[in-house]
């Protein structure tokens, strides 16, 4: 029985393998297909009466790093009829001296700052968009984050995307949202910021565009997002299909932006509700949302990822319980203990086989998105980082499953049921009660 049972573990094990592999392969070349060509839209040159129009909403929050050039790559759209909305919570921003002076440099670009937030949940991201949501002129929105810096051709291609062909393939669902995969660069060389730009520019866009590719499910980071807001405007996050008779009724109560206020991964739920709520589908352009990233120790790198798999452990449990065995260390061990039992394969040939070719497609992943292969100058440290993100991959996970308070923005957040959170005092562990300074009275020594 011990021997049929081992049997049966291995032929799985090895199984399971290989089916991974299947999804690093299409990871891959789905990269090379879409990404190491990116031709011009004919809608960059067309007439702004022949376009739609689009809003773009860019949400502020302070001196984020590369800023300016972050602002100014909207600024420099190749596309005939849009505007542009930054916001702001708070008049003192910092940010506002910024988009002030690309404002005068650029007269000719419909740019509007609207300060002053709406607060509709916890989530302060959707509390600063819902005013330019309201205000803004055009149906399709293109909301993208402070710290990304896009193309000139990025919207023109993604208007593309989203609105498809004259005539689509029968039977085929309709686009709901285009969205742009994430590809880190880093400004500030510090262990985090290069373990996040490894992490990003590797396994997860392999993965993010296989699943992608796939299309079984709603898989979308907010980045770097376009949609309707009269789709929008349908759904409220419960994920559930729209019961009624008329094909463009909405759900019950409240819907839009603002009933997704309650949710910390705000943009990850409209993309599920668009997908679930209103049965259709996703897709992404041949561009990439260029995520600078900024001064990250490896603590920031930790609890980035620590608050991640904690929000996606509420929202897909079973998909975040077998992310461990996605993650190419545990997957060595698998396939090495397969192979030695099923065919004497040596594990130590197994081990170096695997991360040899694994490095490989990871390394051409990064060449796809990046349009060139890694610099020579940068190798090794990056090599560096790729191996500790591999390392760290199983003991963050550990450290984050088993919690439920996440940080974000400075702010404490309860991760509860679906992905929505609650305001939450920060916990104390331990070692900060011990570190916390006693409130005694100074002794005066004379000095």
């Amino acid at each position: 029985m011990a021997a049929e049972l081992r049997l049966v573990l291995a032929s799985v094990g090895l199984l399971w393998y290989a089916g991974l592999w299947v999804i690093g392969i299409v990871g891959c070349s789905t990269a090379r297909r879409r990404y190491r060509l990116r031709p011009r839209s004919p809608l960059a040159v067309a007439p702004a009466s022949s376009v739609p129009g689009v809003s773009i909403l860019r949400p502020l929050k302070g001196l984020d790093m590369n800023l300016y050039e972050n602002l100014e790559s909207t600024f420099t759209q190749e596309y005939p009829n849009y505007e542009l909305l930054l916001s702001v919570a708070d008049e003192r921003d910092q940010a506002l001296s910024v988009a002030r002076e690309l404002m005068t440099k650029y007269p000719s670009v419909n740019c509007r700052i609207i300060i002053g937030e709406e607060v509709v949940g916890v989530n302060p991201k959707v509390n600063n968009l819902v005013r330019s949501y309201r205000e803004a002129a055009h149906d399709i929105l293109w909301v993208i984050d402070s710290n990304v810096t896009v193309h000139p051709g990025t919207l023109a291609r993604s208007v593309d995307a989203l609105v498809g062909p004259p005539s689509p393939a029968p039977g085929k669902r309709r686009i709901a949202l285009v969205h742009h995969v994430p590809f880190a660069l880093v400004t500030e060389p510090r262990i985090g910021s290069r373990i996040e730009e490894a992490f990003l520019n590797t396994n997860h866009a392999k993965m993010y565009l296989a699943i992608n590719t796939a299309a079984v499910d709603s898989c979308v980071m907010g980045k770097s997002n376009l949609y309707r807001r009269s789709d929008l405007e349908r759904v409220n996050g419960s994920l559930k299909p729209i019961q009624a008779s008329n094909p463009t009724a909405p759900q019950p109560g409240p819907c839009g932006l603002p009933a997704f206020g309650r949710f910390l991964a705000e943009d990850n739920m409209i993309a599920s509700a668009l997908w679930h709520e209103l049965g259709d589908r996703h897709d992404l352009s041949c561009d990439v949302a260029r995520n600078v990233v900024g001064n990250m120790s490896l603590s920031d790198y930790v609890w980035r990822r620590a608050r991640w798999i904690r929000v996606r452990k509420h929202m897909v449990l079973a998909a975040t319980l077998l992310e461990p065995f996605t993650e190419s260390v545990v997957l060595s061990v698998i396939c090495a203990a397969s192979l030695g039992y099923l065919s004497g394969v040596p594990y130590w040939i197994s081990v170096c086989v695997h991360f040899t070719l694994w490095i490989y497609v990871d390394l051409d992943v990064y060449a796809s998105l990046a349009g060139h292969p890694l610099p020579s100058d940068v190798r090794w440290q990056f090599m560096a980082a790729w191996t500790a993100r591999e390392l760290l991959a199983l003991p963050i996970f550990l450290f984050a499953v088993f919690g439920s308070e996440v940080s974000w923005r400075g702010r404490t957040y309860r991760v509860l049921r679906n992905g929505e959170v609650a305001r939450a005092e920060p916990s104390r562990s331990w070692l900060q009660h011990i570190r916390q300074p006693k409130n005694y009275e100074p002794l005066d020594t004379g000095l």
